[in-house]
């Protein structure tokens, strides 16, 4: 219903607006002649707290403020592949082309576009009984997306027309009457209020991994399919890369990357990389199966709080089709002082450094619409939605209230480090801080899907990651002469984990992917090295000569090997490895 009051009191991004008894929470208004965009997020009796997502300097008391009575809505349908929108779901291109470069206030252009017409092929006909959820039919968006045209999720009845051919997102295609004699028309698109989560059916066990092709992710530390990670660490440490190369490589059907108060340099990276990166799966461009959300540190504060949900939520309606999705959050400590600044305004009692007391239970409100679940419908369809949200601690320093909020809530913790990212180490993820909370659950997958030595591989290498953390203490204090061959030995295989392994340069166009299969047979060839010259040592063999042996070049540089390859090449290596030990062993015993 609509309602009309007016302007009382302006705060930067916050309006009052006095008059609003017929309002509710959460309902989008228009601020002033200007038709500014804004969400009512406080009621008290008819005054209205609004939080405006575009500019108001030059708002004044008096101005008229209209309620549109409807939530902060997104348009689903086909034509978001390849689209780039700002905060509240408006295409960037089509506003460029309404306003040109010097942009106006309360610009209004609806998100998908009206003239385009699109087939739509149905898989229903009439007759049927239809639920929320199922498939009317598909609609090829892309080379590599087939959209399904879902009923929508509160719809039942029976299915009394729906006709093939050629129509825009607002063309009706179909009818459904209910139960009741009601008629409710069918069209490609459907509108969803973007606080509320999009419904299920069951949510899955998450003991599947998402395969990122990042080493020091897929073998330390694995996310699964529906879960959720964060990636903090300082400036400089190389969060943008690392959430860049999962778009690019990770194991998903659609990704959604929403820049959320980012410096607009990096907004303009991804946006000028990704329509020129190969998708490695399709053969065709990463632009095909994404969607851009842009909100730049130089747009209105208020804005990101609706790029959150708005990403959220186109992230579900994909899940729900039974696609892998994948949503990038950088970064949520952005929405996080846009959080602070309207509570400020608003003079809510502050939490821990002037965050709102709610800031844990607003972030796992937005994390917990993650999972891999069985979508409404008849057919059981499974589709996951994976959220990785970086977070931005000032200094590196998380121990401040955002990363603590959201380590409290995530199941996985790649911790950056500043010190790693100063020696060219990258991804800079530190090994020692880091951690997985689904690996026990994907232990089994692991084990039926690529190799029952797995699990014992990976525990061993991170053993040895350990050990070398505490035999780097004694080497500080008493130096390196002061340790025993098989402690130098140890030293020595960490160093190859760390370099020939974890290191892993994502400009190579050969080691910026790795398979699960790669990796282990790289486990394995490091392993194999400290197993072969362990025993020597014991046989008497020279430390010094073993950690020289010519074969350690290319024990290291079997990375740079292509995936058709590896196996070969592990072979060469373990027999050339048994010569030249076996070698050394001989000569000690003469």
């Amino acid at each position: 219903m609509e309602s009309k009051g007016i302007i009382k009191k302006v705060s930067g991004p916050l309006v009052i607006a006095s008059n609003m008894h017929d309002a509710n929470m959460f309902d989008v208004v228009r601020v002033s002649k200007h038709g500014l965009i804004g969400e009512i997020i406080e009621m008290h009796g008819d005054l209205a707290s609004i939080q405006v997502y575009e500019e108001t300097s030059g708002l004044g008391p008096g101005e008229d403020v209209i309620s549109t009575g409807a939530p902060l809505s997104v348009e689903l349908g086909p034509g978001l592949i390849k689209s780039i929108y700002d905060g509240i779901q408006r295409p960037l291109d089509a506003i460029m082309e309404k306003a040109g470069t010097n942009l106006e206030r309360g610009v209004s252009v609806p998100a998908l576009k009206r003239d385009v017409k699109w087939d739509f092929v149905p898989v229903l006909k009439a007759g049927d009984k239809v639920l929320g959820g199922m498939v009317l039919g598909t609609v090829q968006e892309t080379d590599v997306v087939e959209h399904k045209i879902l009923v929508p999720p509160k719809a039942e009845g029976e299915l009394i027309e729906l006709n093939a051919g050629s129509y825009t997102v607002t063309d009706v295609i179909g009818k459904i009457k209910t139960d009741s004699g009601k008629i409710i028309e069918l069209n490609l698109m459907q509108k969803w209020p973007v606080r509320v989560g999009r419904p299920y059916k069951q949510k899955l066990s998450p003991d599947i991994p998402l395969v990122t092709g990042q080493r020091v992710i897929d073998t330390l530390f694995p996310i699964a399919k529906g879960g959720v990670g964060t990636v903090p660490g300082p400036f400089g440490s190389g969060k943008t890369v690392v959430q860049h190369q999962l778009a690019k490589w990770a194991d998903a059907d659609i990704v959604v990357y929403i820049g959320c108060g980012e410096r607009g340099n990096e907004m303009t990276d991804v946006l000028n990389e990704f329509p020129e990166i190969k998708d490695p799966k399709t053969g065709k461009t990463l632009m095909d199966r994404t969607v851009l959300i842009a909100n730049t540190s130089d747009m209105p504060v208020a804005a990101r709080e609706a790029s959150i949900y708005t990403g959220i939520t186109i992230a579900e309606y994909f899940r729900d089709m039974g696609y892998s999705v994948v949503l990038l959050a950088d970064s949520t400590s952005r929405w996080a002082e846009a959080l602070r600044e309207m509570s400020g305004r608003l003079e809510e009692m502050p939490g821990e450094e002037g965050y709102p007391a709610d800031l844990g239970s607003r972030l796992a409100g937005f994390y917990e619409r993650a999972g891999r679940v069985v979508s409404i419908g008849d057919d059981n369809r499974i589709g996951a939605l994976s959220i990785v949200g970086a977070v931005s601690p000032q200094g590196g320093d998380i121990s401040e209230p955002v990363s603590q909020a959201t380590l409290r809530i995530v199941k996985v913790f790649w911790g950056l480090d500043s010190s790693l990212a100063y020696r060219r180490h990258f991804p800079a993820i530190n090994w020692l801080k880091s951690y997985s909370l689904y690996l026990d659950m994907m232990e089994k997958w692991y084990s039926d899907n690529i190799d029952e030595q797995w699990m014992p591989l990976r525990n061993k290498i991170m053993g040895l990651l350990q050990d070398e953390a505490e035999l780097d203490e004694i080497v500080k204090l008493v130096g390196m002469d002061a340790l025993n061959a098989h402690d130098r030995l140890k030293l020595e295989v960490a160093r190859s984990i760390r370099e020939d392994y974890l290191h892993q340069d994502a400009f190579h166009e050969v080691d910026t992917y790795a398979s699960l299969k790669k990796q282990c047979i790289m486990m394995k060839l490091v392993l194999d090295f400290y197993d072969i010259t362990q025993k020597a040592i014991s046989d008497g063999a020279p430390i010094q000569k073993l950690v020289d042996v010519p074969v350690r070049e290319r024990i290291g540089r079997i990375k740079y090997v292509p995936e058709d390859m590896v196996s070969a090449e592990y072979s060469t290596i373990i027999e050339q490895l048994h010569k030249e030990v076996d070698e050394i062993v001989n000569a000690q015993e003469d």
